[in-house]
């Protein structure tokens, strides 16, 4: 069934239930109007018999005063013969006094009537002799005429039904028409986006309708795939272009192999080492662009742990490999409690130190700082050139003065990508006295009950302890 079928279906639903809704009201009211009617001439009836100072009975108990309605004296002492109005034990209750006045549907002579049945104090004549009665006096009135209005009355409101159902459906295709249309024109213009896959191309506008937010939220939709294709094709070309000189030196220094017998020992040995780096290099590289495209499409669980703990064992890390040139790392470590991937974490702190650590001059001195959340960590290095500031953290971007350096400029760009996928940030300033500041903030969350206990620690070797964080060969990556 078409979305528009279900549309015309649903305003026929609501429509049939309104419009029955209202026949049965008009219906019901429209009875209760006209049996209240014949209740007052009851009513009224009874009041008339009150003031006759002798009313007379025949012998099937009709009031011969009174003709229209119907009037039935019941007296338990004579009681009637053949009575017109039915007399059960409803009835005799009220004579004997045991129960109030009603009113009641009654059958007689196969009609319908109306009859209302009140207690009864006062003279009679009866056969002629005037006696004193109490009993039940019954006063009725065929409903011939209620029926036959009723009858009418149905049998408009049925028409009238019918035709508001029509117009109801008709009203509801037009509707559906209309509302459908704009729908099928935008239907139309995605699946011809969809055909092509040309999502540079961007749908109108529209009003400020639902439908208008509609084509607004594809367009931005548009623009992320957009965005996201461009990035990936710009990856794909960084990654060629980073690629293609370790696989040029490779190449070359196998090509100088094929003559290795003719080289003297001591360059044999420079070029091993030179394949083995450039193999280093390559590793690393394939290393980084996996883990930028695997982002947090990761199956570690987000977790409560202590930050500053995890600071501790990567900055021991980081300082046996800046023993070779003398660095030392100095810390200032708070407690720190965070919810988040501690791999993920570890690995971004591991990138700052280890771009801490290349940039550092030999015996230099690192400072590592934890503090509300915050990681900063500093070099006294020569500093980020101005024009650099804003870049250091895209993909695959160097600095002029680290061009000559090993790496692939992805170490900051996936700190970045760890700061946005856990809710934080990342910034890079320079110190006032000389070198660069690269601070990582994290949500900061309130410490368990029992702070003492680490609420995520792992069962298998931790990545930042098993080298991968800051590999020997990576200490002049960035």
């Amino acid at each position: 069934m078409t979305f528009r079928s279900r549309m015309v279906l649903a305003s026929a639903v609501v429509g049939v239930f309104a419009i029955l809704a209202a026949s049965l009201g008009a219906y019901l009211a429209s009875r209760n109007s006209l049996i209240n009617s014949v209740d007052d001439v009851l009513q009224s009836t009874v009041r008339a018999v009150e003031q006759i100072r002798l009313p007379t009975l025949d012998t099937d108990g009709q009031i011969l005063e009174v003709n229209t309605p119907y009037v039935q004296l019941y007296t338990p002492i004579d009681p009637p013969t053949s009575p017109t109005l039915p007399v059960d034990a409803s009835v005799r209750a009220v004579a004997a006094g045991n129960a109030r006045s009603y009113t009641t549907d009654v059958r007689v002579n196969g009609q319908q009537w109306r009859e209302y049945v009140t207690r009864y104090q006062g003279p009679a004549n009866i056969g002629g002799a005037p006696v004193f009665v109490t009993g039940a006096l019954q006063v009725a009135e065929p409903l011939t005429g209620v029926n036959d209005q009723l009858g009418g009355l149905g049998l408009g409101l049925f028409f009238v039904a019918l035709a508001a159902l029509t117009l109801t459906v008709l009203l509801g295709w037009f509707i559906s028409r209309a509302a459908i249309g704009p729908l099928n024109e935008l239907t139309a213009s995605v699946e011809d986006l969809a055909r092509t896959t040309n999502v540079r191309e961007r749908l109108e506008e529209g009003g400020p309708d639902e439908l208008g937010r509609l084509r607004r939220a594809f367009n931005r939709l548009l623009a992320a795939l957009e965005s996201s294709r461009v990035a990936q094709q710009q990856l794909v070309v960084d990654a060629s272009h980073e690629l293609r000189t370790p696989l040029t030196s490779l190449r070359t220094n196998l090509e100088i192999v094929r003559r290795i017998e003719e080289l003297p020992e001591s360059e044999r040995e420079v070029l091993v080492s030179d394949v083995l780096t450039q193999m280093q290099e390559l590793t690393n590289l394939v290393g980084d662009l996996a883990e930028l495209a695997r982002g947090d499409h990761t199956e570690e669980r987000a977790a409560r742990w202590r930050l500053d703990r995890l600071i501790d064992d990567v900055v021991e890390l980081a300082a046996s490999h800046g023993r070779r040139r003398g660095v030392t790392f100095r810390t200032q470590l708070d407690e720190v409690w965070v919810n988040g991937r501690r791999n993920r974490i570890a690995r971004a702190v591991g990138n700052l130190l280890d771009n801490a650590l290349k940039w550092s001059p030999d015996g230099g001195v690192v400072d590592v700082l934890c503090r509300g959340g915050d990681v900063a960590v500093r070099d006294r290095g020569p500093g980020i050139a101005p024009e650099d500031l804003p870049h250091v953290f895209d993909r695959f971007y160097r600095a002029r003065a680290a061009r000559a350096l090993p790496g692939s400029g992805l170490g900051l760009a996936i700190v970045a990508q760890v700061a946005s996928e856990e809710g934080g940030s990342v910034r890079a300033q320079n110190a006032d006295d000389g070198g660069a500041i690269v601070t990582l903030h994290l949500p900061e969350v309130t410490a368990p009950d029992d702070p003492g206990a680490d609420l995520d620690e792992p069962d298998t070797v931790h990545p930042r302890l098993n080298g991968s964080a800051l590999d020997p060969a990576r200490q002049q990556r960035s």
